[in-house]
């Protein structure tokens, strides 16, 4: 068992024993890093980083483990999942406090995050199903045609800081389901959740080999991208590094599913409800402190509608209490760290530079002398070319740019480099048809919060959010984690 476990609960700086490579706990010797809990400066872990040669020794013994692995019936390989997802659900408020101290988010927050994970291995339990093929008798005379999904070997997953419960759950419950080993690869930022959601994992009686866990840097990163036996790669992270990892794994022959940034626009129409629209922005643009790739980013409000929408908004987002997420009644955490903190002020700053006006400012928040915590931050009169209109600022900063008819405000949202998540307020039917139709967007919400796909459908972002064919989840994780055969039979 890894030591993080062992002290980790009760809060004292351990040492964690940070990867799990060929069936064993192992500290590689690479350099070590602090793990910080970004609401108090407090030192919750010790990360030692593995290096290539650790990648190498995870994926011999991961290809090991397929060769043996692929044999396993799939009704039999789903069986360790289900008891993962009993385990995943039992232990929810442990996972979802580690995360809480790591990561910043607050614990009812966390603890959803959990239980979204827990989701996506439900749907990966069904892989029976989920892999079928199809056939087709007398395609010619005497000619039977079929087709098998088998699985593809060993794959490996890039995983970001923000999601640390969820987003590996994105990939490798079905990647095992269907057959393959796994290498995963999460934040250094957050070590501790994905390790103890490894031991359930272990816990649960998956065969040793057929999940790795290296914890590392850039290093790591880049052998995984070349390793020979890695086949397929799933990356979640920033824009820019999505298009490396796409082009790199590419490059090696593997097949890659790299998703990247966003700038997520909020429409709303004069029809709107206004009280129900505002809870549903505060929630996309604050939760989480906006460290989302799906949290709302720009509000776009079209024609009268800005003025008491804004009033709204600002009055009920001052109320919002921040601090650490594990104290009851706080609705934004930190980010995850001082340095993100850094960034974020950094774009306010700008953002005012380029003219936009702070009806809300919430540099100065007081809650917590070492924490990283800057407060809701409402931007109006923002141009649309601005670069807090444009960039992924990943705080907890909303940029209001005024559009004055829905032909207007799509043309805002499409206008975008990104094209992840968007939502409309409006009781038009016919304008939130024409909405869905027309924007440039993967995933399209009308009156929600955040247009989160479940565990079945795919997470499909467009555009620079997203390079690859196949996304994550859904059919289309079956299909990216299977390679398919045609199989034609004539007898004599």
């Amino acid at each position: 068992m890894s030591t993080l476990i062992s002290e980790a609960r009760v809060g004292k700086p351990v040492a964690v024993t940070s990867s799990y490579i060929a069936g064993e706990w192992v500290a590689p010797g690479g350099e070590s890093h602090a793990i910080v809990n970004p609401a108090n400066g407090e030192t919750l872990a010790i990360l030692p980083y593995a290096g290539a040669a650790d990648v190498d020794r995870a994926a011999q013994a991961a290809h090991a483990a397929w060769l043996r692995w692929r044999e396993v019936p799939v009704v039999d390989r789903v069986q360790p999942l289900y008891r993962f997802k009993a385990l995943l659900e039992k232990n929810v408020r442990e996972l979802g406090t580690i995360l809480t101290r790591e990561n910043g988010k607050t614990l009812e927050d966390a603890m959803t995050e959990v239980k979204r994970a827990a989701q996506m291995v439900e749907v990966a339990c069904g892989m029976p199903s989920l892999m079928m093929g199809d056939s087709l008798n007398d395609v010619a005379k005497g000619i039977d045609c079929r087709t098998v999904r088998q699985p593809i070997g060993v794959c490996a997953g890039i995983t970001p800081f923000n999601f640390p419960g969820m987003v590996p759950l994105w990939m490798y419950p079905f990647a095992i389901a269907a057959g393959n080993t796994f290498i995963l690869k999460p934040s250094e930022r957050v070590p501790m959740t994905p390790t103890r959601v490894v031991e359930l994992l272990l816990e649960a009686g998956l065969p040793a080999g057929v999940i790795q866990l290296v914890h590392g840097g850039r290093e790591v990163v880049e052998a995984l991208l070349a390793h020979p036996l890695i086949r397929a790669i799933s990356f979640v992270g920033s824009s820019p590094v999505a298009k490396i990892v796409y082009k790199e794994a590419a490059a090696h022959g593997k097949r890659v599913q790299a998703l990247g940034g966003a700038k997520n626009h909020l429409v709303v129409m004069p029809d709107a409800d206004l009280p129900q629209t505002v809870d549903a922005i505060l929630g996309s643009a604050f939760g989480a402190a906006g460290q989302r790739c799906l949290a709302g980013s720009v509000l776009v409000p079209v024609g009268e509608v800005a003025e008491p929408l804004l009033e709204l908004l600002v009055k009920k987002a001052q109320a919002l209490r921040v601090g650490d997420g594990l104290e009851s009644g706080v609705a934004v955490g930190p980010l995850v760290g001082a340095d993100q903190k850094k960034r974020v002020l950094g774009y306010i700053e700008k953002g005012i530079a380029e003219g936009a006006e702070p009806i809300l400012d919430g540099r100065n928040i007081s809650a917590g002398p070492a924490g990283a915590f800057v407060g809701p931050t409402v931007l109006d009169h923002v141009e649309r070319t601005a670069s807090v209109a444009r960039e992924e600022i990943f705080g907890p900063v909303l940029s209001v740019v005024r559009a004055r008819t829905l032909d207007d405000a799509i043309a805002v949202v499409n206008s975008s480099e990104f094209g992840n998540n968007t939502t409309i307020y409006t009781k038009s039917g016919k304008a939130a048809r024409e909405y869905e139709s027309r924007v440039e967007v993967g995933m399209v919400g009308v009156n929600m919060t955040v247009a989160a796909p479940m565990a079945f459908f795919p997470f499909a972002g467009w555009k620079n959010s997203f390079f690859g064919d196949l996304h994550a989840h859904g059919k289309d994780a079956v299909a990216f984690y299977t390679d398919q055969k045609v199989l034609m039979t004539r007898w004599f």
